[in-house]
């Protein structure tokens, strides 16, 4: 990734339906709650072997909304346990991360976007990660179990407007997501800075998915 990214603060939008059958979304925090979902490596070097996943805190993915600015801005992973599962010989300013962290930032629809042509749109206003983290946008159409997916990513290594559209299976028991996602090793908390930022800004449009009921359509989640 470029060395040289401006910070993320991520913000987007709920968009109007363009065409029949068409639904763009976007990042807005007044259509629909922001869930937060973690999936947790063994770094590479370890085999890079998946150890779990979990629900997690909004704050916990170092995700924070300013409404004032309507941003949204996602940091590197931290974890504030200095056990040596997650930090390399235990936790501490300059310890190394012992995890590769997946941190997934996102809104769901549960069944009203079956066989929709889904387009999620935003602008990244800066992106000043190093090469130890990546950030990508995606939509994910998971089975009714979320034993299986139909996936679209796309990378968001510098500044600039983001489009990316997926075609979901016309199946009311699915589950629609689109998001941000950031991984990378877990860094302690007072180490961060060095790592960068990436921050979103908000398109503003009317909201359509307010016509598919999508409050009663949120599945949330909680950390556990």
């Amino acid at each position: 990734m470029n060395s040289v990214k401006t910070a993320i603060a991520a913000t987007a939008f709920i968009g109007t339906t363009a065409l029949a059958g068409t639904v763009n979304v976007g990042i807005d925090q007044s259509d629909a709650p922001w869930l937060a979902f973690m999936n947790v490596f063994e770094l590479p070097e370890n085999g890079g072997g998946f150890v779990f996943g979990s629900g997690w805190g909004i704050a916990d993915l170092t995700a924070s909304f300013d409404d004032g600015a309507s941003t949204l801005t996602m940091g590197p992973n931290t974890v504030g346990d200095p056990d040596p599962f997650w930090y390399q010989g235990g936790g501490g300013p300059g310890a190394p991360g012992n995890k590769f962290m997946e941190a997934n930032l996102y809104q769901q629809v549960d069944g009203g976007l079956a066989g929709q042509t889904v387009t999620f749109e935003g602008t990244v206003l800066s992106n000043t990660f190093t090469d130890a983290h990546d950030a990508r946008v995606f939509i994910r159409d998971f089975a009714a179990d979320f034993s299986s997916s139909v996936d679209v990513f796309a990378d968001v290594d510098a500044a600039g407007n983001f489009s990316i559209s997926l075609d979901t299976i016309d199946d009311a028991s699915r589950h629609v997501q689109w998001g941000i996602q950031v991984s990378g090793e877990n860094v302690w908390i007072t180490d961060v800075d060095p790592f960068g930022t990436i921050v979103f800004g908000t398109v503003p449009t009317p909201g359509s998915l307010a016509m598919l009921g999508l409050g009663g359509l949120i599945a949330t989640r909680r950390k556990r």
